[in-house]
């Protein structure tokens, strides 16, 4: 007898949240490091970590207006430089994947001339506006449909 096929789970939306330390003594990279990992973008122990200097790049220029992928990587290699980091992640494919995954927050967007923070909100509006109804709450509402229908008699 054939093994019966099984769906792949692929979840409509996720989002990992992390309650870390208050931030009052961060800033720059860490604080934008510690933002991901609150948000999960980021994993803790993760040494793949190019998507935090993607991440402070895009919020560093959000007065330039977008930047192309190219622009992108420069400015992130200059941070890593800065920061003695290792050039690993910096192929233009993987900058795509980890800007990908902005987008799918709501933290980036892509315009014709290039990648920049959303509507150039700032964090605690495009978290209020786009992050807490579209996600959380459409998540929620999704999990408690579940548990009702366990309660269903």
């Amino acid at each position: 007898m054939p093994k019966p096929k099984i769906a792949k789970d692929t979840p409509l939306a996720e989002i990992t949240l992390r309650k870390y330390e208050h931030p009052k003594n961060l800033q720059g990279r860490e604080l934008v490091r510690k933002l991901c990992l609150s948000i999960g973008l980021l994993n803790p122990g993760d040494s793949r970590d190019i998507l935090v200097d993607i991440f402070l790049v895009l919020l560093k220029s959000k007065a330039d207006g977008p930047l192309s992928l190219e622009q992108i990587r420069e400015k992130v290699i200059e941070e890593r430089k800065k920061g003695r980091l290792t050039m690993l992640g910096i192929a233009p494919s993987n900058l795509r994947r980890q800007l990908k995954r902005l987008r799918d927050l709501f933290l980036a967007e892509r315009l014709p001339q290039g990648y920049r923070i959303a509507e150039t909100a700032t964090l605690a509006e495009l978290f209020r506006e786009k992050i807490e109804p579209l996600i959380l709450q459409n998540t929620l509402e999704r999990v408690k449909e579940y548990l009702e229908a366990w309660d269903k008699p």
